[in-house]
């Protein structure tokens, strides 16, 4: 009996040596964030072991905005971000920050505009706001001043004949902009899923207009690295996204007729009610989710009418180019590895 007992405690001493060890060859990765649906493929991975498996720990880090994660990722103290393509990344790269944008995030494909236009309940009922050109004078709320969602509202204001300068811009996080528009302090936001679905439920808002319909196929939300997590750990930065294409996978698996209805759907509502602040699966069945391409693809020419108009503002430089920030290497080779997608049936 003692060497049964002696037997069973090494067995599980070695088991705990072994899972100790197993934990200290996991490469830490710090996630900037903004905890909303579009964050979804990070979450999958990290729920469902991909990370680990690639032998990597994720450490999320929540920002109001993805803009607001351009400057921790030049100076190394994020690996990765989910965000967008933004005034101040051309910028960052200008001077010589050598941040990449590695795979999409979040676009707008017809039936997956993840972004619409909200515009306060009480001034639709009265008819304050009748069309897109009654949104002169306004408050709009956004995320971040040069972030991609001032190109969305460059386009929502051109089909009104209006400019920039015609609104009042408003900059807060997206679970703020609820807060906002029930006290009336915007009359209007670009409020990305699942704030926008949680305004229209609390009666604050009415969805006017969904982005896929403002900017089709924009590529608003994109996965970004830093250059340290590409020189410095090159093997972890190709762990991760194999990782993270394996979740995009399972996120389009989810995916049906413009609603998180597809087979995968109870699982992946279940991880975002765990792992985002709104608890509700009710709420991620009524959202419209994003659209992102199964191998992570970037829409180049979406990028490239961004940067137009961030030149055209001032905010980036006229030498700027999307090549510049560009790397699809990872992407690629991940997709090489894992195969072609084959969608759940």
């Amino acid at each position: 009996m003692k060497k049964l007992l002696l037997g069973a405690a090494l067995i599980a001493c070695l088991s705990l040596n072994a899972m100790s060890a197993m934990a200290a060859e996991l490469t830490k990765v710090k996630i900037g964030i903004v905890n909303a649906s579009s964050d979804i493929a990070f979450f999958i991975a990290d729920k469902k072991g991909y990370f680990r498996e690639e032998g990597i720990e994720a450490e999320f880090v929540p920002f109001d905005s993805g803009a607001k994660m351009v400057a921790p990722l030049g100076a190394g103290q994020l690996d990765v971000a989910g965000g967008s393509v933004s005034a101040g990344l051309y910028n960052a790269v200008a001077r010589g920050i050598g941040i990449k944008v590695v795979a999409d995030k979040g676009s707008t494909p017809p039936g997956y505009g993840y972004q619409p236009l909200l515009v306060r309940k009480d001034l639709v009922e009265s008819g304050k706001y009748k069309s897109l050109a009654d949104l002169k004078g306004m408050k709009v709320a956004g995320s971040a001043t040069g972030s991609a969602s001032t190109s969305t509202m460059n386009e929502a204001l051109k089909k009104a004949g209006l400019k920039p300068s015609d609104v009042e811009r408003v900059f807060l996080s997206f679970p703020q902009h609820i807060i906002a528009l029930e006290n009336k302090a915007v009359d209007a936001a670009l409020t990305t899923e699942p704030s926008a679905t949680e305004a229209v439920r609390r009666g604050a808002a009415v969805r006017i207009m969904g982005d896929d319909e403002i900017y089709p196929n924009h590529q608003l939300a994109v996965v970004l690295y830093s250059a340290e997590f590409i020189g410095e750990q090159p093997d972890a930065a190709k762990a991760f996204m194999r990782a993270y294409i394996h979740a995009l996978r399972d996120y389009n698996d989810a995916l049906a007729n413009g609603k998180l209805a597809g087979p995968a759907a109870d699982e992946v509502i279940s991880i975002l009610t765990e792992y985002t602040p709104i608890k509700d699966a009710s709420v991620y069945r009524a959202i419209v989710p994003q659209g992102i391409d199964p191998d992570g693809k970037l829409n180049t020419a979406s990028l490239e009418n961004d940067l137009k108009y961030f030149q055209s503002e001032g905010l980036v430089p006229a030498s700027a180019t999307v090549a510049q920030i560009l790397d699809a290497s990872f992407a690629d080779a991940a997709v090489k590895e894992l195969g072609p997608y084959q969608q759940r049936k």
